[in-house]
C-alpha cells in the first residue's frame, strides 16, 4: 500500500545515488548546517561552547577559558533573546588556522545570529625522563554576535528564503 501511494514521486528523488553528498537540512538564517568542511573533533566542540552559552550559566566549564569581562558581555547579549536552542552550522577553516561557525540563538520572539571561533592549540612538556610530549586541545577563542531581531526581520533578510532542494517541490 505504501509502494502505491508513493508512486507519483520518481525513484530518483526517494533513493540516493551513490557518491551524492550528503544533503543537511537548511536554518532560514545561516544556511546550511551541520559541521561543514571542519573536523568532527571541531564541531562537537562548537557545540559544546554554544550549549555552554545557551545555559546562561557563568561558572559552566565550557566558558572557564573565556575572559570573565567578556564572558559576562557575551552572557547578556544572549539573555535579551532568553534563548531556547540554539543551531549550529557552516563550519569552515580559516587562514589564520582557527576554525568558524556560524551560530543562531533562538529566543521566543527574537534570534541572534553570531560567528563561533575555535582554535586547535598544541603544547610540548618535557618529562623527566627528557621525553618531549605534546598535548593539544580546543579553545573558545571568539563569539562574534549580531542585535537581536524578531523573526520579521530575520525572515526579510534572509538570502535562503526560496531555496528549495528538487525533491521538495512535489511535496
Amino acid at each position: 500500500m505504501e509502494r502505491a501511494a508513493r508512486g507519483s514521486i520518481p525513484e530518483e528523488l526517494l533513493r540516493p545515488k551513490r557518491g551524492e553528498a550528503p544533503r543537511y537540512p537548511v536554518d532560514i538564517i545561516i544556511g546550511e548546517l551541520g559541521k561543514g568542511s571542519a573536523s568532527d573533533a571541531a564541531f562537537s566542540f562548537a557545540n559544546y561552547t554554544s550549549a555552554a552559552f545557551l545555559s546562561g550559566n557563568m561558572d559552566n566549564s565550557a566558558l572557564a577559558s573565556i575572559d570573565p569581562v567578556l564572558r559576562q558581555n557575551l552572557l547578556s547579549s544572549l539573555d535579551v533573546i532568553t534563548p531556547l536552542s540554539y543551531r549550529l552550522g557552516g563550519g569552515r577553516e580559516e587562514v589564520d588556522g582557527a576554525v568558524s561557525f556560524l551560530v543562531r540563538f533562538i529566543g521566543k520572539d527574537q534570534g541572534i545570529v553570531g560567528e563561533l571561533y575555535i582554535r586547535y592549540v598544541t603544547r610540548k612538556t618535557e618529562g623527566d625522563d627528557g621525553e618531549v610530549k605534546t598535548t593539544g586541545r580546543w579553545v573558545f577563542e571568539e563569539l562574534l554576535l549580531e542585535e537581536a531581531k524578531d523573526r520579521n526581520t530575520e525572515e526579510k533578510e534572509s538570502i535562503y528564503r526560496n531555496d528549495f532542494y528538487p525533491y521538495e517541490r512535489f511535496y
